[in-house]
């Protein structure tokens, strides 16, 4: 049985609204998803790493088992430093290999500068250490060019591994949906990259993600 994780869709706890999926975070050498980043819509608050064994999903909403008050417990999906250098200089170490598909990693951190402050601040992406992340909207590249974005991914809903990733609607050709298998991913660096054609992703059968 597999389930959907749709970066975008709302989330919500056992008493009320939570908030929306705004990053997955995968661990690369296992191929699975551990966390999803839950954040108050219009990013009015701190985001939340939420471990995949609170997450269930039904007709794309997210669905977490825990309360408002433990979620608000979960770790932060967000780290605030305050530096003397504004943050230049700082190195990221990039994670590799996911699974049987070679190169699958990228940079585990994202970054900025706040203003107004009396020191700069510099908040990172808060990500297990040996994880990488993929946020919404990420370039997806074919061999030959770009062809779309990420929408989300399909996991193995028994060991959380991940299957397919889901092109976001509005690609070239039209389909309301395609899957990617991620037996056709070469790397996560700098978008999601590909060992197939623009050509081999058009030609993929149509995909029923209640039969997969």
């Amino acid at each position: 049985m597999s389930a959907e994780f749709t970066m975008g869709a709302t989330a919500t706890c056992t008493d009320g609204f939570c908030g929306v999926v705004r990053r997955a975070i995968l661990d690369p050498a296992a191929g699975t998803v551990t966390h999803l980043v839950v954040e108050p819509r219009h990013r009015t608050g701190s985001g939340r790493l939420v471990p995949v064994e609170l997450v269930d999903t039904t007709a794309g909403e997210i669905r977490l088992r825990c309360t408002l008050a433990e979620f608000s417990r979960l770790d932060p999906a967000e780290e605030i430093d305050f530096t003397d250098d504004g943050g230049y200089g700082r190195q990221t170490e990039p994670a590799s290999g996911f699974g049987s598909v070679g190169g699958f990693g990228m940079s585990g951190t994202g970054s900025g500068t706040g203003l107004g402050a009396s020191r700069p601040i510099l908040v990172n992406h808060a990500i297990p250490l040996g994880e990488t992340e993929v946020e919404r909207h990420e370039r997806v590249h074919a061999v030959d060019g770009e062809i779309g974005q990420v929408e989300g991914f399909v996991v193995n809903h028994a060991d959380n591994t991940v299957t397919h990733v889901l092109l976001r609607e509005g690609h070239p050709w039209g389909r309301k949906q395609v899957a990617i298998p991620v037996d056709a991913i070469a790397s996560v660096a700098d978008g999601i990259r590909l060992k197939i054609t623009k050509k081999q992703v058009e030609d993929l059968p149509p995909v029923s993600l209640d039969k997969l």
